[in-house]
């Protein structure tokens, strides 16, 4: 699904000010009350919108150490029953397929370097996990982000 200009606008008001309600949205926007809370509906319908948040940080909850760990898995069974048992281990924070010379990538989360060892242990521990490589994060000079995306839709002409 594509996005117009309103919803663009909308989606930048949203990410600026995310505790803004309906009625603020459309005043600002200059549209009415409906056609925001339509546009915020049919967005939520297609999964243009995933969520409404808060965005928590694992460091201020005394998470210090962030990984990625790759892993291969046994191919027998497939990645489902390996994602499913990762997604026991709280911090997991993501876990995705991958191309290349592992299966899956996880970003962790520990509370500190000895900490990680633990979580590695567990995620070794995971049935159908072969071998496992990981790299500690250092820094994060560009977090995750969609809102560049929304606004190259004004540049793009999208409809």
């Amino acid at each position: 699904m594509t996005i117009d200009q309103l919803d663009a606008r909308l989606l930048s008001l949203l990410a600026e000010e995310p505790r803004l309600g309906v009625l603020e949205c459309s005043r600002r926007l200059g549209v009415a009350r409906g056609t925001v809370q339509a546009r915020l509906d049919r967005m939520l319908a297609r999964g243009v919108i995933i969520g409404f948040g808060p965005d928590v940080s694992p460091a201020a909850l005394g998470y210090d150490v962030m990984a990625f760990v790759t892993m291969e898995i046994r191919q027998v069974a497939g990645h489902e029953p390996v994602a499913h048992r990762l997604a026991r281990i709280p911090e997991v924070l993501e876990a995705h397929t991958i191309t290349g010379g592992s299966d899956l990538i996880c970003r962790v989360v520990a509370r500190s370097n000895a900490d990680l060892q633990r979580v590695i242990d567990l995620i070794v521990d995971v049935q159908g996990v072969l071998r496992t490589s990981s790299v500690i994060a250092l820094d994060t000079p560009v977090p995750y982000r969609v809102m560049p995306l929304v606004a190259d839709v004004p540049r793009r002409g999208a409809s």
